[in-house]
């Protein structure tokens, strides 16, 4: 089962991937699809409100904020990783409870990107914002960090997460039943 839809021109077939019983999402990757992702990039860069830097969750969000720092000519970003690493000092945490991971999970910023942050406009980023629970993790960084939240964007907001006024995005993707129909 697919779910076609159009999002910066652009029309593609997400395929339906069961979560339970009773929820199915559409599944939404950019990952090699450099066509969509310059696309969005553009699109999310008109809306964007002014910024200093951005950021966002690794994985999927990595191709777009990368796109969208070369389109606006900045030469800097900041991702926040899902394990430490060992080139990382002074990390911190924040936990996230997304719909796609199972449980909880983590990630963290490394406290060099934290210095760079403090007392700048900060640009939150993903590909797709649903429970909002990776967003507020990274908020959650960013503030320790310093940073003040400007703004915060996906290229898709799903489910309820299209009713909230405090995210910017591109299209609606909605939530589907066992048999792949749209809810709500």
């Amino acid at each position: 089962m697919t779910y076609e839809m159009r999002v910066a021109g652009l029309t593609r077939a997400l395929p339906l991937c069961p979560i339970s019983d009773t929820l199915t999402i559409g599944a939404f990757v950019i990952f090699g699809d450099v066509e969509l992702t310059c696309a969005c990039a553009r699109e999310l860069l008109k809306i964007a409100p002014e910024f200093d830097y951005m950021v966002a969750p690794e994985a999927k969000a990595i191709p777009l904020i990368h796109e969208m720092a070369r389109q606006s000519g900045r030469n800097g970003y900041f991702l926040v990783r899902k394990a430490p690493k060992l080139y990382m000092n002074g990390v911190f945490e924040a936990v996230d409870r997304s719909i796609t991971t199972q449980g909880e999970q983590k990630l963290y910023m490394d406290g060099a990107d934290a210095a760079k942050m403090k007392g700048r406009r900060i640009l939150i980023l993903d590909d797709v914002i649903s429970t909002g629970g990776s967003l507020a993790a990274v908020e959650s960084l960013v503030d320790q960090a310093g940073g003040h939240v400007v703004g915060r964007m996906a290229i898709l907001a799903e489910g309820d997460a299209a009713k909230r006024k405090d995210i910017l995005f591109l299209e609606r993707l909605p939530l589907f039943d066992a048999q792949g129909n749209p809810l709500g």
